[in-house]
């Protein structure tokens, strides 16, 4: 159970495992890789492996109890009953994890503005220019830097950077040929960029990261 006092930040900072976030009390603002959105009682946020995020608490704090990951469900939603939830907690987590499952709804508004809009872009079409997208949104490139900035807690480049790596990241236990290619393919420079990359989101090389997924594929066949 995380406790949260009123008016508290957290900077952005990443999960090595996924989890799930339920908050029982208060609220706050998140801006994670997935854009920003607002917590309240009820709001279920679920984050994955290497996710990263940044929060700001509101006036009452918050209360936020953090449950094991589910896997096949993404993004964020809402739940009817959360205390219904913790007090299963209070016994199984893996029981209460398999409660939010059954009563989930994906129905968590997400902001909208300009910055959200540019996080969407950094997402979707991670070639697209930062300058010239703040010129078709009227808007000037330096103060687009500083704006998401401050909205993210991390520069645009770096946003966009790290969402190619997750990417890249999902795609890499399904891959037979060699790294360069597949950073290239991925739009790295090259496999030292792809590298970099991935220690500065996972701490671990691709290699490594690559040979643990075989391990576990042989396990499971197994």
């Amino acid at each position: 159970m995380g406790r949260h006092a009123a008016g508290e930040r957290l900077p952005r900072h990443r999960h090595v495992e996924g989890y799930v976030a339920l908050v029982l009390a208060g609220g706050y603002e998140e801006a994670g890789d997935d854009g920003r959105l607002v917590a309240r009682p009820g709001t279920v946020v679920i984050h994955d492996r290497w996710a990263a995020h940044q929060d700001r608490f509101a006036s009452g704090g918050a209360r936020v109890l953090n449950l094991p990951a589910l896997p096949g469900l993404a993004g964020a939603g809402s739940v009817a009953d959360p205390d219904a939830v913790a007090r299963v907690a209070e016994r199984d987590p893996l029981a209460a994890a398999a409660l939010v499952r059954e009563s989930f709804r994906p129905d968590a508004a997400r902001a909208n503005d300009w910055p959200d809009l540019l996080a969407a872009a950094l997402r979707d079409a991670p070639a697209v220019p930062i300058a010239a997208w703040a010129e078709r949104m009227g808007l000037d490139p330096a103060s687009v830097s500083r704006g998401f900035a401050r909205a993210y807690g991390v520069s645009p480049k770096r946003f966009r950077l790290e969402a190619r790596t997750r990417r890249a990241l999902l795609a890499l236990d399904r891959w037979r040929g060699s790294l360069a290619a597949f950073a290239a393919e991925h739009g790295f420079a090259d496999q030292a960029h792809f590298t970099r990359s991935v220690l500065a989101v996972t701490g671990h090389p691709p290699a490594r990261l690559k040979a643990k997924s075989v391990q576990s594929a042989e396990v499971a066949i197994r």
